[in-house]
């Protein structure tokens, strides 16, 4: 059969597998709308859930990113009161950024991943920075790994202190996001001060290094360790940090998407991603009971290949491209 046959003929869903492809259909709703929802929540401070910590964070966090850019605008203007000069402009340049979808869905993950760890610190005692993995990559006797997983160690151990500062600092920014921050900043600052911002913007690309931050570190030691990164699917040993960025990784999903398929409204890609790794039913099932142990997985989920866990969230994955 082709794959134009294929398509016009998709094979038959179990019944295990109509349940799970309308979760996934249902969580991706919620990945949808989630950028637009929580827009809405950050820019209403009279909204009754704008104290949730949720919220709290990721316009804690965007208020200190605007912080940081507006200094360095300042330093490069030679202004001589530049947290005064942050302090008039915090306030609009962080709305400016919390209307970039891309930067607000990753706001909200880091604070989703920084939750999920301390829920299971409280629930498994699970540690959020120094996990059983991480402590034997340390002592590697590969000096690349050794040194990589002492990197992240401290890169661990600096966000949890940023999360509850709500800190994010511009070094720890994915790379496509540093660019929308970049051009959000442009735009505010406008057209007269042009020649500060790209100044301004050239220092600031000077010290970026998308490979050193918290989120590379992991995911070069996830590259380099290959099929030994396999280890990091069991969360009692990887840790939130490198289990999240070992499954999205063997699964081809972004990490972003990933930590928030941790959560309660997205049980269904957790529960293919980590079968679309080619985890075994039952593992999948201790895995998932880490993160849910009040939800069980679909009757007849152990009948479910991974072949097919795959098409599903390929499936999902193409239909949005579309």
């Amino acid at each position: 059969m082709t794959i134009e046959e294929e398509a016009m003929h998709p094979p038959s869903d179990s019944p295990v597998e109509m349940i799970l492809r309308d979760e996934l259909a249902h969580g991706d709703g919620v990945l949808q709308s989630l950028a637009p929802i929580l827009g809405h929540l950050v820019a209403t401070a009279g909204n009754p859930l704008f104290n949730d910590q949720v919220v709290a964070s990721i316009r804690g966090r965007a208020a200190d990113v605007a912080r940081q850019l507006l200094r360095e605008q300042a330093a490069v203007a030679g202004l001589g009161d530049p947290d005064g000069f942050a302090d008039a402009g915090v306030v609009e340049l962080a709305d400016a950024l919390m209307n970039q979808q891309g930067f607000l869905v990753h706001c909200h993950a880091l604070t989703i991943e920084a939750q999920t760890a301390e829920a299971l610190r409280s629930r498994s005692g699970i540690d959020p920075v120094v996990s059983p993995m991480l402590q034997s990559l340390i002592a590697s006797k590969s000096p690349e790994i050794a040194g990589g997983a002492m990197a992240i160690l401290a890169a661990q151990a600096r966000f949890f202190q940023q999360h509850a500062r709500m800190e994010l600092p511009l070094r720890e920014l994915p790379g496509a996001i540093f660019e929308q921050v970049l051009h959000t900043w442009r735009n505010f600052a406008g057209s007269d001060a042009s020649t500060i911002t790209a100044q301004a913007e050239g220092t600031l690309r000077s010290t970026f290094d998308e490979g050193m931050s918290r989120i590379g570190l992991l995911n070069r030691m996830i590259s380099a360790l290959g099929k030994d990164a396999r280890p990091a699917l069991a969360v009692s040993n990887g840790g939130v940090s490198l289990f999240t960025s070992a499954l999205a990784h063997i699964s081809d999903q972004a990490r972003d998407t990933i930590v928030v398929a941790t959560s309660e409204q997205l049980v269904g890609r957790l529960a293919l991603s980590l079968r679309a790794a080619g985890l075994d039913a039952s593992v999948v099932a201790e895995q998932f009971a880490y993160f849910h142990p009040d939800i069980d997985l679909p009757e007849g989920f152990e009948a479910l290949r991974q072949d097919r866990a795959q098409e599903l969230l390929q499936h999902r994955k193409a239909g949005d491209a579309d």
